[in-house]
């Protein structure tokens, strides 16, 4: 149980304000608030744990606690487990002797008792106990000597042995032994008591004087055969490395042999001190190989850190080494002597001072006092602080109680204190799990470097920090340092996440802004082509082609092309353009600058058939015959009708060939039927090249229903022009004006056309053509009375007589010029008389022979034998109505009508049902027979007779109907798997 004093023992922590100004506050945006106050750095807890008498002397290791106390008792306990733990008397040595010292090995199972004599009679003793035993074991090989130190072997876990140990004396002595045993066997000759495997001198640092060795610890450089040794005396510090070569013992006289050609002064650190006492420690990252140590002498504590492997001498080792005074009391009595420590141990940061009433902890870095405790009378008076070197837990031990320390979070404050001492690397290392801290360690390091106008790496520091963009920028504007001003936006900008939209925008846009002002810099000067031009460029591509940029740039495009245009950087904006596959801007920009053969070329370097309906408008008027050439390139990945707007707006005869050009490629090779680009094309035809457009519409034909223009536009545009009379009168035949056509013809004296036209109507419309005849005949006849040439008009047409074209000759024409023609005339009608007498008998005859055949019909019949069946039903045929056919097919009339119904079209059927309707009434009907009609037949005879003209007008399996359903399948689509199965 703990005492009740515990209550009243507060310690004093002092931990340092580690809360940002307003200022900071507002600036980085954070609040730094703490719901709970921190834990302080050094806490105790008290072991329970009761001393039988005063505590005078401690040594803790691995758990393993031992006590002298006052009574002459010794006290091992388990710290893991309190209780195992026993008492062994002292008694026997201690009525000559006084114990010194206790000494544990860092796994606890070796411990070393130091005795020093009372009196003339008495003489110095070193015990050992072996913590399996509980018999104290002398070692005589030492006898004479008083040990104030021992340097354990830190790599050594056996139990039976401690491995080479180094021993100091109060003479400057230093031994190096083993001692060894297994079970109570020594492994000595003879009868032997000694433990010592062996023993040997190694140096001699007091050289005969009472100069006692207070810090001795050695420890081997990992993966090496090298050692490294400090020894401390109350006034000194030495230092020693060197290699153990080989196995032989003692190993560590190897690295003192070293130094005996040396002198004396080049391994040692002195200091002046009236202390007849010092203490050594060491920390140690991993509990391994010691990479700091603290000194404490009269003047206070030295402090250093080494690294084994490279520190060589002593000369190095001083160089890292600085002194940390004792802090002074808060109320200085000057009536009082200076208080000194008693014990010291060392943690990463802070190195706890223990004196004999308060132990207090003072930080490495700024010698600040963070830790004060103070202890009542009801403990004692302190006696030792001691750090397990296997676990590195720290214990205090008074006269009457043992504490336990926890070091919380010691490295909590010590990035403010790296900071104040610019030790930037080292204060973000151990700022970077508090956000705000690290923060502010960036920015004392970005002020620095920009105090030290080093301004591109203060622009780095800054990207990395939380401070208000626009003071940082203004910071680099200010100093005209361009150069770091985009550093630090390009720095800024990788720290931006993807939701940061506008403020990506931004970045991007100046720090284009920035290198084109750079580039444009170079131009200016002349050097555009050297290396560092090419430098800048670079640097810029590798900027434009990173991927936040990219579509930052995509989403703002006219911007970004605006202010290359601005810069006059043609060369980028194209570049640009290309490798965002921004053609139409790059299009735009040559055509801005009336490049129009590159604005073409990239046209053509592209797959974007849209540019070419958006450009081609400008290109067409600027160089019409390379973009034609470009548009037929293209062939059918382009509508030409879409093109229409862009070939319309050409004026001019060179401009109109062109765009004929590519109509006809249109028409010609692209099979182009739409009626628009035929218009256009028929347009240019009739207003640049009559030829062509003759040739045009002879290739149309004179088909309506085929030509692929509007023949009445066509005829329009040719009526408003004088000279196209003959395509007027083709296009009048085309549609069908066929007196007009031949009239026009007539009217510009083309005979030849006239009579084309003439023969194009329809054969059958004999009057139409005879028509036409007729009035050529009278353009040619009237007025010329020309006999000889109205003969030869005549053998042109099968159509017209001579007895038409008289009434067109002169009153004073006698018949006599006609006699030859009208003679011939009179012997045809003569001829087509005679033929169609011959016709007329003909028919007569045929009349005759029809009714001999339905005469003969009449008195046919078929003989049909009792065992006949019908065709569908396979059952004796006589049992119901049936139908006989001449191709001797028989089918009852129920399987007749029942298969020839789906075969009948939709008003036959109709008709059968409405037949068979009234049959069935007639037969319920009494005298029907009787009703006479008029054509001397019964009614239900007529109905019969019907219905027999619709299912016995042809065979069922002979007839049309078969013919007709040849393509119908035998098995229907909905039955087909249902009679599959039935099949397998």
């Amino acid at each position: 149980m703990t005492s009740l004093f515990d209550q009243f023992e507060q310690p004093s922590s002092k931990p340092r304000n580690n809360n940002l100004t307003t200022a900071e506050m507002s600036t980085l945006g954070y609040i730094n608030m703490t719901l709970e106050q921190d834990v302080p750095i050094f806490s105790k807890t008290k072991k329970d744990f009761t001393p039988s008498d005063k505590i005078t002397h401690v040594a803790i290791s691995n758990k393993q606690l031992a006590v002298a106390m006052a009574n002459n008792m010794l006290f091992r306990m388990n710290l893991h487990n309190p209780q195992q733990h026993d008492e062994i008397s002292l008694t026997k040595y201690t009525t000559t002797c006084r114990l010194t010292n206790l000494f544990m090995d860092p796994t606890g199972n070796h411990l070393l008792l130091t005795f020093a004599p009372k009196s003339i009679e008495g003489g110095p003793e070193l015990l050992y106990l072996s913590r399996k035993s509980n018999k104290l074991k002398s070692t005589t090989k030492f006898r004479g000597h008083e040990f104030t130190e021992v340097a354990w072997n830190t790599v050594n876990e056996s139990e039976s042995t401690t491995g080479p140990i180094l021993l100091g004396t109060s003479k400057g002595l230093i031994f190096e032994t083993e001692i060894v045993l297994e079970g109570d066997k020594f492994f000595t000759s003879g009868f032997s008591s000694s433990l010592e495997q062996y023993w040997r001198q190694v140096f001699d640092i007091g050289k005969g004087s009472n100069t006692p060795i207070t810090g001795l610890e050695f420890h081997k450089v990992l993966g090496s055969d090298k050692y490294v040794i400090f020894a401390a005396t109350p006034t000194r510090l030495y230092y020693f490395v060197g290699r153990a070569e080989h196995e032989e013992k003692p190993l560590l006289q190897q690295v003192f042999n070293r130094y005996l050609n040396i002198p004396e002064k080049d391994t040692y650190l002195e200091v002046d001190s009236n202390l007849r006492y010092s203490r050594l420690k060491f920390w140690s990252e991993n509990l391994t190989i010691p990479n700091c140590l603290a000194w404490m002498t009269e003047k206070g504590i030295t402090y250093g850190q080494f690294d084994s492997g490279i520190d060589d001498n002593m000369s190095t080792l001083k160089s890292r080494t600085r002194l940390i005074k004792y802090p002074k009391p808060l109320y200085e009595d000057y009536s009082v002597s200076q208080k000194f420590p008693i014990a010291i141990t060392l943690t990463e940061f802070h190195i706890l001072l223990a004196y004999t009433d308060t132990i207090k902890g003072v930080c490495l870095l700024n010698e600040d006092v963070v830790y004060e405790d103070n202890y009542n009378e009801a403990f004692g008076k302190l006696i030792n602080i001691v750090k397990d070197a296997s676990t590195g837990e720290i214990w205090a031990i008074t006269e009457n109680a043992v504490f336990r320390f926890k070091v919380s979070k010691e490295e909590r404050n010590v990035w403010q204190i790296f900071c104040e001492n610019q030790q930037f690397d080292l204060a973000k290392k151990y700022s970077r799990g508090n956000e705000a801290s690290y923060n502010q360690v960036l920015i004392k390091e970005a002020e620095m470097l920009f105090n030290k106008k080093e301004y591109e790496l203060s622009a780095q520091r800054y990207a990395e920090t939380q401070s208000s963009f626009e003071e940082i920028c203004l910071k680099f504007i200010q100093v005209n340092q361009q150069d770091s001003l985009k550093i630090f936006l390009r720095r800024k900008l990788d720290t931006l996440k993807p939701q940061d939209k506008t403020q990506i925008t931004m970045i991007v846009i100046w720090v284009i802004e920035l290198y084109l002002s750079k580039l444009e810099e170079k131009r200016l000067v002349g050097l555009e082509q050297s290396a560092a031009y090419l430098d800048i460029q670079k640097e810029f591509e590798a900027f434009l082609a990173l991927t936040e940029v990219s579509d930052c740039i995509k989403k703002n495009k006219s911007t970004i092309y605006e202010l290359m245009a601005s810069h006059g950087d043609k060369s980028n904006l194209i570049k640009l353009t290309i490798v965002n596959k921004d053609f139409e801007q790059l299009i735009r920009h040559h055509i801005y600058k009336n490049s129009f053969h590159e604005a073409l070329d990239v046209l053509k370097g592209q797959n974007k058939y849209e540019l070419y309906y958006q450009f081609a408008p400008i290109l067409m008027q600027e160089v019409p015959k390379h973009t034609v050439k470009a548009l037929i390139d293209q062939g059918k990945k382009l509508v030409p009708v879409r093109l229409l707007p862009a070939l319309v707006t050409c004026e001019g005869e060179f401009h109109a060939k062109q765009v004929i050009t590519y109509l006809e490629f249109c028409i010609d090779k692209l099979k182009n039927t739409d009626k628009a680009i035929h218009n256009f094309l028929l347009s240019l035809y009739a207003k640049h090249d009559k030829e062509k457009l003759m040739q045009y519409l002879n290739s149309q034909g004179q088909e309506l229903s085929l030509v692929s223009y509007d023949v009445h536009f066509a005829l329009r545009l040719c009526q408003d022009n004088p000279n196209l009379k003959e395509a007027c009168v083709q296009l009048s035949g085309l549609l069908g004006l066929w007196e007009s056509a031949v009239e026009l013809a007539l009217t510009d004296n083309n005979l030849k056309l006239a009579k084309q036209l003439a023969d194009m109507p329809p054969e059958e419309d004999v009057e139409l053509r005879k028509k036409l005849w007729l009035k050529i005949a009278q353009h040619v006849v009237s007025g010329k009375d020309d006999i000889q040439q109205a003969m030869e008009f005549l053998q042109q047409c099968d159509l017209i007589r001579i007895e038409d074209i008289l009434p067109f000759f002169s009153d004073f024409v006698t018949i006599d010029h006609f006699k030859e023609a009208i003679c011939n005339s009179l012997k045809e009608y003569n001829q087509h008389i005679q033929d169609l007498k011959d016709e007329m008998e003909e028919a007569t005859k045929s009349a005759h022979l029809v009714r001999e055949d339905i005469q003969s019909f009449r008195n046919r019949f078929t003989c049909i034998s009792s065992d006949k069946i019908c065709e569908i039903c396979n059952i004796t045929l006589m049992i119901k109505p049936f139908y006989m056919f001449p191709c001797q097919h028989r089918f009852h009339t129920e399987c007749l009508m029942s298969e020839l119904q789906p075969l009948l079209g939709p008003a036959k059927k109709n008709k059968l049902a409405d037949l068979e309707r009234q049959l069935k009434i007639l037969n319920t009907q009494t005298n029907v027979d009787n009703v006479s009609t008029g054509s001397g037949m019964s009614a239900r005879e007529i109905v019969k007779s019907e219905i027999d003209n619709i299912v016995a007008s042809e065979c069922l399996f002979c007839g049309e109907n078969m013919i007709r359903n040849i393509d119908k399948p035998f098995i229907e689509d909905d039955d087909y798997d249902k009679i599959a199965k039935e099949w397998e």
